[in-house]
């Protein structure tokens, strides 16, 4: 066990996994329902693995059948669940590039630029500041926001500005309100704070710190900040044209909506799509081609090292170089003036295909326990579960038990899976000390 604890791509998962054990013995508590009885453990065991990684899918509703003990432990979860992945995800860097040769640990050093491998104490209470920092200016927005407009007495207001900064931040999406945010789709106030820090808490701090002390000289940038910064801009502005393109004459969504309501709530989603879990749009309401925009659009995630899930900004945008460079016939791939290392490219493209399988594994596995469902509402469920955004068309709440499970297994393995995958393959790297000859297959 000794030997077994000593690597930190098994410390990670197995923290993660006796967090949610510990949650799910709390939520099974009859003290923690609202009816007062045992919560199946099914159920305790979903809600403690969507807050722990920070998924905030429910196969309940949250506002209703949880007491303020569940609710507090759903909090306390997601907030050890966003602090854990950030501070897992910076120790793993840091033992990693320690465990590297010396040419490989200036190279990890050169890219991840404010994660260097001297002073992790600083670096984490750099983190966690930050955390609190960005999760507190938004519970004052929020709490002033309920008491003076929504006449909320002030316990109560601060008490739903705490949750829902705490969700929006982590990009957990759990919240008290049977129908998200829709009913807040015109107020400015609630819905751009919380988009706002779900952008912040889905860049990745290593992006973010270095975007923030470098921000006059772009060009000096690291390539996985460029990827990340400008990839997630990017993303955001297709998503925001496209999604308001859709359904802006649609009735069931944008349509009844002014022109300035409906350019905010469409901005206000799609800042939630690839990472927040909330919505200010009724999902299950979307047209088609939507449905597709959500899809594709979570499955890629949010920044590295961050409390978004998916594939990464980084990798999918990396993925997109290679194919350029493959089109043009050039034998690097460059990305600002820097040349990308083929073992890179090699993780991305390993990273995306198993989590295609995954997700392709998981909607067929979901296909099979249900009736009635098509294959899109599954696919789109299943994405949602694996890229850890929570955004739900009512799939999870009507699968059977066995249904569930594969979910919950997707949300685990989504969240802490590609950090042990990454951490494993840059552990793995070795040379050897000859080539095979060289040969040329038929490829298309």
């Amino acid at each position: 066990m000794r030997r077994f604890l000593r690597h930190p791509v098994r410390i990670v998962p197995l923290g993660f996994l006796v967090a949610i054990l510990l949650g799910t013995g709390v939520l099974m508590l009859p003290p923690a329902t609202a009816e007062h009885r045992y919560t199946p453990f099914v159920t305790a065991l979903f809600t403690a693995t969507s807050a722990i990684s920070v998924t905030g899918m429910s196969v309940v509703d949250t506002s209703t059948y949880w007491t303020p003990v569940g609710l507090v432990m759903i909090t306390v979860l997601t907030q050890l669940g966003g602090l854990g992945i950030l501070t897992g995800a910076t120790l793993v860097i840091l033992v990693v590039a320690r465990q590297l040769g010396l040419r490989n640990r200036l190279l990890v050093q050169a890219e991840t630029a404010e994660f260097g491998i001297g002073d992790v104490r600083r670096l984490l209470l750099r983190i966690g500041l930050t955390l609190l920092v960005c999760e507190a200016v938004i519970t004052v927005i929020l709490a002033l926001r309920f008491t003076l407009t929504y006449d909320y007495p002030f316990g109560r207001a601060v008490w739903y500005a705490v949750f829902h900064a705490v969700q929006g931040v982590n990009n957990g999406g759990f919240s008290l309100y049977p129908d998200s945010l829709v009913g807040f789709d015109r107020d400015a106030w609630v819905t751009v704070p919380l988009a706002l820090g779900t952008v912040v808490g889905g860049l990745g701090f290593p992006a973010l710190f270095e975007a923030v002390r470098s921000w006059r000289r772009p060009g000096r940038w690291t390539v996985n900040t460029k990827l990340t910064i400008w990839g997630s801009a990017v993303l955001l502005a297709v998503g925001f044209a496209v999604l308001l393109s859709a359904e802006w004459s649609n009735p069931r969504t944008l349509g009844p909506l002014g022109w300035a309501e409906k350019v905010l709530a469409a901005f206000t989603q799609d800042a939630f799509i690839r990472t927040g879990g909330f919505n200010t749009v009724d999902v299950t309401r979307l047209d088609e081609e939507s449905y597709l925009l959500l899809i594709a659009l979570m499955f890629i995630g949010g920044g590295s090292a961050s409390t978004a899930g998916g594939i990464k900004v980084a990798t999918f945008f990396l993925l997109a170089f290679v194919i350029w460079a493959q089109l043009r016939g050039e034998q690097d791939v460059t990305v600002g003036h820097r040349r990308v290392a083929p073992a890179s490219q090699r993780q991305a493209l390993t990273v995306a295909l198993l989590s295609v399988a995954l997700v392709v594994a998981g909607t067929v596995t979901v296909i099979l326990m249900t009736t009635g469902i098509t294959y899109d509402k599954v696919l789109f469920e299943v994405t949602s579960a694996f890229s850890t955004t929570g955004l739900s068309v009512g799939v999870a709440g009507s699968l059977p038990a066995a249904g569930q499970v594969a979910l919950i297994v997707l949300m685990y393995v989504g969240r802490v899976g590609t950090l042990t995958l990454g951490s494993a393959i840059a552990l793995n790297t070795r040379t050897r000390l000859y080539r095979y000859p060289e040969e040329q297959p038929i490829v298309g």
